[in-house]
């Protein structure tokens, strides 16, 4: 199977930890290379978050297992790019 090197996840979270803290944990997921961490809503309780990660072959069951460990869900996965490099999505004529 192809390697994924991108994967986009919506994440429920609760507020404990903060979101540097957050991402500095996920980070450390093996084969993790770079992490962004988006805060796209806030409740009063908790937090909604798109999580970016990338590196050479990434683990969905390793992230979703560091983000239950986290206190988080994964909601949905939003994206996933495989192959030997990442595609960048380009406007195409169905886009407008």
């Amino acid at each position: 199977m192809a390697p994924i090197r991108r994967l986009v996840v919506d994440v429920l979270k609760p507020h404990d930890p903060p979101l540097p803290e957050f991402a500095e944990r996920l980070a450390t997921v093996e084969s993790v290379d770079g992490i962004n961490v988006s805060l796209v809503e806030l409740d009063r309780e908790v937090q909604n978050v798109k999580v970016t990660l990338e590196g050479e072959s990434l683990s969905y069951d390793l992230v979703e297992t560091a983000v239950e460990g986290l206190g988080g869900t994964v909601h949905s996965v939003d994206e996933v790019a495989c192959g030997e490099y990442v595609v960048e999505e380009r406007p195409t004529l169905q886009d407008g």
